[in-house]
């Protein structure tokens, strides 16, 4: 990569401050993927040597894209690429799906997998009839092992009889049975990490996080999926286009 470093050399003539010109450079560069997820960007030295540039323009410039959540330091160790998904609402796709699209290793730490009686909350959300049995999965979502969302899926049993038979991803699971969803409604609000979110997603109590609630429904109109999923707003993004 050191080799091509000199494309992100800032214009000296552009009326745009140099550290500015950098800084959108990286960005650019970041999301054209000439850095993976969680590897460390070259160090503000590095910067200011190939580039010609002062090591306070090299700063500056990587604070700016800190503060867009594009990079995370890490205090004795460097500055690296943050994994972030951006997820569109135009289609329905697993998460594993969207992260393999984008070059991250899809993964899930399970926190439980069984059997019970739908809730009423359940019941409702997912049109059953009193006392029908669920499976219940509760996992963390990950990205190259950087936790990404804590998510709470609820399936009626009859397209779920073994929820231990569920790998990585749920959706593939549904597919290979035949009851993969068709479409989704999709509520989403901001809400604040409780202190056991906080220490499962290893962010402070009270961080802003992402609530995102699913309904998922076959092609005959039946719901197959309730999911609540409790996103890190720092590595998650959603992205809706507008048509007029």
């Amino acid at each position: 990569m050191l080799a091509q470093l000199s494309d992100f050399k800032p214009d000296a003539e552009s009326d745009t401050p140099l550290y500015m010109q950098l800084a959108n450079k990286l960005s650019d560069g970041i999301a054209g993927g000439d850095w993976r997820a969680n590897e460390a960007l070259p160090s503000e030295r590095v910067l200011s040597d190939m580039l010609n540039i002062s090591r306070v323009t090299a700063r500056k410039a990587i604070d700016m894209l800190c503060e867009r959540g594009m990079l995370t330091r890490k205090r004795g160790s460097g500055t690296y690429i943050t994994p972030k998904l951006e997820q569109p609402l135009s289609r329905l796709t697993s998460f594993s799906e969207e992260l393999r699209e984008r070059g991250f290793t899809a993964g899930s730490r399970w926190l439980q997998r069984d059997i019970g009686i739908a809730s009423p909350v359940e019941l409702l959300s997912l049109g059953l009839s009193p006392n029908m049995p669920v499976a219940r999965l509760k996992r963390l979502r990950t990205a190259d092992d950087v936790v990404m969302a804590i998510e709470t899926t609820t399936i009626p049993a009859q397209y779920m009889p073994n929820p231990h038979s569920v790998n990585d991803s749920l959706y593939g699971y549904l597919e290979a049975n035949g009851t993969i969803p068709m479409r989704a409604l999709q509520h989403i609000r901001a809400v604040n990490a409780s202190a056991e979110q906080a220490r499962l997603a290893n962010i402070p109590a009270g961080a802003a996080m992402l609530h995102i609630t699913r309904v998922s429904y076959l092609d005959n109109g039946s719901a197959v999926e309730l999911t609540h999923s409790y996103c890190r707003s720092d590595y998650y993004e959603f992205v809706a286009e507008s048509r007029r």
